[in-house]
């Protein structure tokens, strides 16, 4: 396969990007709320609201996978900015929660064209030592956005005097228009010596789907990627009705939404040096462990303060679960059908914006407005324990452990982009080589011709232990390899 030059003018470009249109979208999501309850919304009413923008997206993301793995990325780029703006400016305008609703779907379906576009440009022109690393730059966009929008959100948004329609209503349409500005970093996005790839798979035979779902990786990729995102989409929706119980201004719940994107950010730029020490499952298990705690401490009434401490450490757990994920999906996926695993795994992540909002109105109105953080919480132990699976059932092939080889991948730089765990390594790869070495090796270097290059110092030694066995066994009290010669005669003389 064929990976885009040293440049990375794209990549910055398309951070750039992603920051303006999740930032749209992250002031959006917290305005929606405020104007449902300026409409006369409940709790319960909040949550389906919340729940819609992520309906129209769990049926359409299949398919715009299934185009973009055989076509090219970058127009989903503008068509997602299109419809972000056009569903923050018409939720803006809507005077009914029904109309809201349905903007709030088309909102979500434009988050995910765009998505879906910008992650499959990352694993399309990114090599495979590089892939951890840009997709945390990559999220760092995503970061920015919902470090930056819910402040604005909360400084447009205004409850006094009755004015919080109005006010929400304004920042809607702001939004609206800081999606569009994002139009202006789309050049140049695409590199075109990555297209005649696309061509080329377009003559392999379709990946069924069912195929992609039962490759090892995919799913538990899947499912830890679901509870990160939903922590994230219902402390988005939810916290601004916990802060209109405990009388906490809208302005301070920006500043804590912030401030917890804030600590996603200095998770993900210090990423590498996590990975080297810990491995890549191990920090996922013990970030989503200390999630479901931090998640479950929110149901605790705190002053706000405590409250801004606790959700920085929140943001800070978080912020390894997303990168890790499209890494992992990516490296099990099949390479025809890349885009399409990342298509299934923003289809789980949507289905999880569907099922946990709705979930948390349900609870929050028989439990009251904190219980959704408890029920968080549970869903985080659940994607700790789906996790672990490869630190309880390490790989054949693997003597030093799973955690030894992805310290040793993000020592060589690679981010852990290059390990293969338990639970990421395509089980059509290690076939070809009959220790797995073959796969650990093409994932960890950057070319093929490394990777070709290891496996056959790796046949040479293994020739090698066969001729001093053959050795051995006819009497010779001498091995191939001199060095072991006076250990061999002790044994066989």
């Amino acid at each position: 396969m064929t990976y885009a030059g040293p440049g990375r003018g794209w990549l910055i470009r398309l951070v750039i990007a992603f920051a303006f249109a999740q930032g749209a979208v992250s002031m959006a999501r917290p305005a929606v709320s405020y104007r449902a309850l300026a409409l006369g919304a409940d709790a319960r009413a909040v949550g389906v609201i919340a729940a819609v923008y992520a309906l129209l997206p769990l049926f359409a993301a299949v398919p715009l996978g299934r185009r973009t793995d055989h076509g090219r990325c970058a127009p989903l780029l503008p068509v997602g900015v299109a419809l972000i703006a056009a569903g923050c400016a018409l939720s803006g305008l809507a005077t009914s929660l029904a109309a809201m609703a349905a903007w709030s779907g088309v909102m979500g379906l434009g988050h995910l064209a765009f998505v879906i576009g910008a992650q499959s440009i990352v694993a399309r022109q990114s090599a495979p030592a590089e892939q951890d690393r840009n997709f945390g730059h990559f999220t760092i966009g995503a970061s920015l956005g919902q470090l930056v929008g819910p402040v604005a959100a909360g400084l447009l948004v205004s409850g006094h005097d009755g004015a919080m329609a109005r006010t929400s209503a304004t920042a809607l349409l702001v939004s609206a228009a800081v999606a569009a500005f994002s139009c202006t970093a789309l050049r140049r996005i695409e590199r075109r010596d990555a297209l005649p790839l696309r061509a080329a798979a377009a003559d392999t035979v379709r990946v069924p789907v069912h195929r992609i779902l039962r490759t090892r990786g995919v799913p538990a990729g899947m499912f830890t990627s679901l509870a990160v995102l939903s922590a994230t989409d219902i402390l988005t929706a939810y916290l601004p009705v916990v802060g209109e119980h405990r009388g906490i201004a809208p302005a301070t719940i920006g500043l804590l939404l912030s401030l917890r994107a804030a600590a996603t950010i200095a998770c993900r730029l210090v990423m590498t040096p996590m990975i080297r020490l810990l491995g890549r499952t191990a920090l996922l298990v013990l970030s989503c462990l200390a999630a479901a705690l931090l998640c479950a401490g929110i149901a605790v009434p705190l002053p706000a303060w405590a409250l801004g401490v606790l959700l920085a450490a929140l943001g800070f757990c978080l912020g390894v679960g997303q990168p890790l994920s499209m890494t992992t999906v990516v490296q099990a996926a099949p390479e025809a059908a890349r885009s399409t695993a990342l298509a299934l795994r923003l289809t789980g992540n949507r289905l999880g914006q569907v099922a946990a909002p709705a979930t948390a109105g349900l609870v929050a109105g028989v439990a009251g407005t904190a219980a959704p953080f408890g029920m968080l919480g549970v869903l985080l132990l659940a994607a700790a324990g789906t996790a672990a699976r490869p630190l309880r059932r390490p790989g054949p092939g693997r003597a030093g452990g799973t955690a030894n080889a992805e310290r040793t991948a993000g020592a060589e730089g690679a981010e852990g982009a290059g390990d293969t765990t338990g639970a990421d390594a395509p089980e059509s790869r290690c076939s070809e080589h009959p220790s797995g070495e073959g796969a650990a090796c093409e994932t960890r270097f950057a070319t093929p011709e490394e990777a070709r290059g290891r496996v056959a110092e790796k046949d040479r030694a293994a020739e090698k232990d066969r001729a001093a066995g053959d050795g051995r066994a006819a009497g010779d009290g001498r091995g191939v390899d001199e060095g072991r010669g006076a250990a061999t005669e002790s044994r066989w003389g």
